[in-house]
């Protein structure tokens, strides 16, 4: 493994890191950065630094001090600190737990065997592309840190055991963003990007090539530097608990928080215990206004974000004029011992009251607006069931392997996925006649399948008319007003959207579908405008990325939002590409921009050309166009 005191830069994540190792209870880090940037190098390198946990030999779930466990104990060994790896495509069984398929099978009994949230216990829990893990997932994975104990009641198996971890994720922006309520569980994040310093960068393509030149060779130059990094975090450990949090400090902290108009409390809970933690790490006994600086910096970027387009962030300038504020204690009978008592991380996820309380977010059904627009976010329904597996999302219904276990049923030939408990119950009442002696009979009748039920995203392709007779009556304003209601929409649904827009005389592609809906508010702020009016070849040119996109994802359905007032003045007429269109299968919506008194209703005959809804623009802002749009 690629040494941790090796790593060159990401001064900011490693400092993140290191808070959480040594008190883990400030809620673990996001990590936040374009490709190739060390992120899980480093993540993974961090579990080498962490003290060494005692267990009881044999014990499946790293049981400690005051654990309850269903494991029968043996004598107290240690052992490393684990780093598990959930990966995105790990299904709930994997997670949680699951039935001991082998116990059920020769002896007829149940029997759990323990998931990943029962291996990361007192460990680090780490979830590469966490933006892109499937919701049910994440649903599970809140409740465990939020409340540190896992609970399993699934297929005749009711288990409860300690949860608690270290939460490290690492994303790609550009893949799509996470949802708010997972958001705010991870304590801190960071930004992370490559140096642009071409000393730095051949440094850090040295070493790594260094180390897979030979890596044994590589880390034993480093165990030194590792070694002493990891006893600095054990000392820093055995002092958190006498770090002192003062009144000043304190106001400190909640006048920052306050001042950047983040949501809840949790953001000052946070600050302050990685304030006590940067603390303790420095060999203070008392929390400074620097240590309150850089654990602001650290815990508030992503509680800033006030619409799901804002980029996180943090005015430095906003967070020096909020520290400076506050008034020094002026008080000389004031005991500088009498502050808040410090946060002791050896517990984490201790039932501290409002610290492991999971704070109501509105998720994916909040109402957002971007700045300098007005309007209402619509949701979008491809109509029916998948009854093929879809891509995870949060639109449309789907039946196939991932999602939530609803039941079971006889296959209809082969089955897909296995129901085991169904299965069991369908065999047993004939193991009699049958003439079982010891192992159980099974014959193809029994086979039950398991029912899932989950939601897929979808391809939103959004096919904008740009030319003139848009923006001659100063329409585009509203036009994208009402597009990034669809986006908003798009975002919290986690689809895949596509931008197309036709002026003059072609179409264009603005934007290849992609799961980064900031690229698209992008792309559409710097839409250009004017011209003739090709509709022939925006349909056209959607029809072809529709085509190309189905052979890539085969598994994503699409919807199109065609965005005109149905005019058209250059080119063949739209009518054979209309229908080119609607051969394709896709879901369709028509938003028609016509204005004045008089109208031609010329986007309405577009839209029964193309099968489609036809919704006038101005009806984006009504707040009854939620309803009916889903009933579409």
């Amino acid at each position: 493994m690629y040494p941790f005191s090796a790593v060159v830069g990401l001064d900011d994540l490693r400092l993140a890191l290191i808070v959480n190792a040594v008190s883990p209870a400030v809620g673990g880090v996001l990590v936040r950065g374009e490709k190739g940037t060390a992120k899980s190098t480093i993540v993974r390198a961090l579990a080498a630094l962490l003290p060494p946990v005692d267990v009881p030999d044999g014990c499946r779930f790293s049981c400690g001090p005051g654990d309850t466990c269903i494991d029968e104990h043996g004598p107290i060994v240690t052992r490393k600190a684990r780093l598990v790896e959930l990966p995105v495509g790990a299904s709930e069984d994997r997670l949680v737990g699951s039935l001991d398929l082998e116990k059920a099978l020769t002896k007829g009994v149940s029997a759990y065997v323990p998931g990943l949230l029962a291996a990361a216990h007192r460990g680090v829990l780490y979830v590469d592309e966490v933006n892109l893990l499937h919701d049910h997932l994440v649903d599970l994975l809140l409740d465990a840190a939020a409340l540190g104990t896992s609970y399993v009641e699934r297929e005749g198996v009711s288990v409860q055991h300690a949860a608690r971890f270290l939460l490290v994720g690492t994303m790609n922006p550009e893949e799509g963003e996470l949802r708010p309520q997972l958001l705010d569980r991870f304590g801190l994040t960071v930004e992370v990007a490559a140096t642009r310093d071409p000393e730095e960068r051949a440094d850090v393509v040295r070493r790594r090539l260094a180390y897979e030149a030979d890596p044994e060779g590589f880390a034993a130059q480093w165990t030194a530097a590792d070694v002493e990094l990891a006893e600095h975090i054990a000392a820093a450990r055995e002092r958190l608990p006498h770090v002192v949090l003062g009144d000043h400090a304190l106001r400190e902290i909640t006048t920052v928080c306050a001042a950047f108009d983040v949501d809840g409390l949790r953001a000052d809970l946070v600050t302050a215990k990685a304030a006590v933690a940067l603390a303790a790490w420095a060999g203070r006994s008392e929390v400074t206004t620097d240590d309150v600086r850089t654990a602001a910096r650290l815990a508030l970027p992503h509680r800033r974000r006030r619409n799901p387009f804002d980029a996180p962030g943090l005015d430095e300038q906003q967070l020096d004029d909020a520290l400076s504020s506050v008034e020094p204690d002026t008080d000389p009978d004031d005991d500088p011992g009498s502050g808040v008592p410090s946060f002791d991380g050896t517990h984490e996820g201790s039932d501290d009251g409002a610290s492991s309380e999971v704070v109501p977010s509105s998720g994916a059904d909040q109402r957002t607006q971007a700045p300098g627009e007005s309007f209402t976010p619509v949701a979008l329904e491809v109509p029916g069931v998948n009854r093929r597996q879809g891509a995870a999302g949060r639109r449309s219904r789907t039946e196939g392997g991932a999602g939530r276990l609803t039941g079971a049923r006889t296959p209809d030939g082969r089955a897909r996925s296995l129901h085991l408990t169904a299965t069991l119950r369908a065999a047993a009442p004939h193991q009699l006649q049958r003439g079982r002696n010891g192992d159980l009979v099974l014959h193809a009748g029994d086979l039950r399948e398991a029912v899932r039920e989950g939601r897929e995203g979808n391809l939103v392709l959004f096919v904008v008319d740009a030319s003139g007779s848009m923006a001659a009556r100063q329409r585009m304003t509203a036009v994208k007003g009402a597009v990034l209601s669809l986006l908003t929409d798009a975002y919290q649904r986690r689809d895949k959207v596509g931008l197309v827009s036709f002026r003059r005389e072609t179409a264009e592609v603005l934007l290849p579908p992609t799961s980064s809906v900031d690229a698209a508010v992008r792309r559409l702020t710097e839409l250009p405008t004017g011209g003739r009016t090709p509709l022939t070849a925006g349909l056209l040119t959607a029809a072809d990325l529709l085509r190309v996109e189905r052979v890539r994802d085969p598994s994503r359905r699409a919807l199109v939002v065609v965005v005109t007032d149905g005019r058209h003045t250059s080119g063949p007429s739209p009518q054979l590409a209309a229908a080119h269109l609607k051969r394709l299968a896709a879901a369709t919506v028509v938003v028609d921009c016509e204005s004045g008194r008089v109208r031609l209703g010329l986007a309405q005959e577009l839209g029964l050309q193309l099968d489609a809804r036809t919704y006038r623009l101005e009806e984006l802002s009504a707040d009854s166009l939620t309803r009916v749009v889903k009933a579409a």
